[in-house]
């Protein structure tokens, strides 16, 4: 399995994602700020990811800290989490994991410091097997989705790089090809961040699943082609109705879908369902640095001057999405009633 992060006495190591995929290089935090900087700069990156990552942070703040009193371990970890929560807007199992750390901690106020910092540890490191578990379930459920053969078109990456390991999109593509069904996956290589090209393609190459890359103006054709059965991506946060914020382009693919007449599928965790977010125009849409745009490997691909946008994902309406697959079943539309339904049932997941 690949380790996207994990928990170490040193720190929260990560694969570094930026490197890949022509070189494999694994870097430890040693501090919550250098974690926090790691979600900025998408060394980690992809939602479930990001909430873990946070947690595994905060729980390292806390674990370093010098507070002598519960009242000044309180401030730290305020401080902390706010620090967290200006790195990735968009992804809400940051801020789902944030809520559960400070959650935890108002239940152990009247403990010693030792312990309090000892649960908190325990808490983080939970809740990466949980994400495992969670996308290992997803996956089961979103594998009776897939066709028995052909091409199934994801789009960024949301595999185990994207989690705690497995994957959410990947981990249906990976359940699928475990159950005997004869896939071969369409990437689009995903602009400006390349994260199909870059990730997607090099985590199913190391599990061998047949991966083809495309450039993203080349799906519509694949799917009048025929070559696409299927389509399943990630989640960055899903609003009550079902609108899906996801990486940018993804709304094109689902419009697309729609026209050629193929499922359109989304895999996330409940942790990424916003129960209080009523649609997807009241999602935050994070904007990132024109230079993703303007250059590719450092090279300057656009003329000095030009105005660019870099909007760093896009919201597809509720309309478009065939089902959405969570670890504790398949929400299908009216989704405001199925979600609400599966975002407060009891989780049967088993770590």
């Amino acid at each position: 399995m690949i380790h996207t992060l994990e928990w170490t006495e040193q720190g929260v190591r990560f694969i570094d994602q930026t490197k890949l995929p022509t070189e494999e290089i694994y870097l430890t935090c040693g501090t919550h700020e250098q974690v926090a900087d790691a979600i900025r700069t998408m060394v980690v990156r992809g939602a479930p990811a990001i909430g873990v990552a946070a947690a595994l942070g905060i729980a390292l703040g806390i674990r370093d800290s010098k507070a002598s009193t519960v009242g000044e371990l309180k401030r730290e970890l305020d401080q902390i989490c706010e620090n967290m929560g200006k790195t990735r807007p968009t992804a809400v199992n940051l801020f789902w994991a944030i809520g559960r750390m400070q959650e935890k901690f108002e239940g152990l106020r009247v403990r010693p410091i030792a312990q309090i910092k000892h649960e908190l540890v325990e808490e983080a490191r939970r809740m990466h097997a949980e994400d495992i578990a969670a996308n290992q379930a997803m996956g089961r459920h979103g594998a009776t989705l897939m066709p028995s053969e052909g091409g199934v078109l994801t789009h960024c990456n949301a595999g185990a790089l994207a989690t705690a390991g497995y994957g959410t999109a990947l981990g249906v593509i990976r359940a699928a090809v475990e159950a005997g069904k004869k896939i071969h996956v369409y990437a689009d290589e995903t602009r400006p961040f390349l994260q199909g090209s870059r990730l997607t393609a090099w985590e199913l190459m190391k599990d061998g699943i047949p991966t083809t890359v495309i450039a993203d103006n080349m799906a519509g054709a694949m799917m009048r082609q025929g070559k696409i059965g299927a389509i399943v991506v990630g989640a960055d946060r899903i609003a009550a109705n079902g609108d899906v914020a996801n990486k940018i382009g993804t709304y094109t693919v689902a419009v697309l879908a729609k026209e050629n007449g193929i499922p359109f599928y989304v895999a996330a965790p409940i942790s990424t369902v916003d129960m209080e977010c009523p649609d997807g125009s009241k999602i935050p849409i994070e904007q990132r640095n024109a230079r993703e745009v303007s250059h590719i490997a450092g090279k300057q691909m656009v003329p000095d001057g030009v105005s660019i946008e870099n909007p760093a994902f896009d919201v597809t309406p509720a309309k478009y999405v065939g089902a959405i697959i969570t670890e504790r079943g398949i929400a299908r539309a009216p989704y405001d009633e199925s979600l609400r339904r599966l975002a407060g049932a009891e989780a049967k997941v088993e770590v």
